[in-house]
């Protein structure tokens, strides 16, 4: 999971910036969110054996884009 708030008015442009990402490889499945705020989250799937695998991950967009760093999450699906 990767999350961001955008500057002010700045959001649909990090919206697009997030769009625009291309990932050294493709996952199984990408959902893009907005939120309140001007916030970006971008949910990805993917296969992989152990949970600290090596996967792509989007970057950090310019400074200037947002008001803080990413955050940046991983889950494990249980059911």
């Amino acid at each position: 999971m990767w999350e961001a708030r955008a500057a002010r008015d700045r959001g649909a442009e990090l919206l697009e910036w997030a769009r625009a990402q291309v990932l050294a490889r493709e996952p199984v499945r990408r959902e893009i969110f907005r939120a309140p705020q001007d916030r970006v989250l971008v949910l990805t799937w993917w296969e992989a054996d152990t949970f600290d695998a090596e996967l792509p991950e989007l970057p950090e967009p310019e400074a200037e884009l947002i008001t803080r760093p990413v955050h940046r999450w991983r889950f494990e699906s249980i059911e």
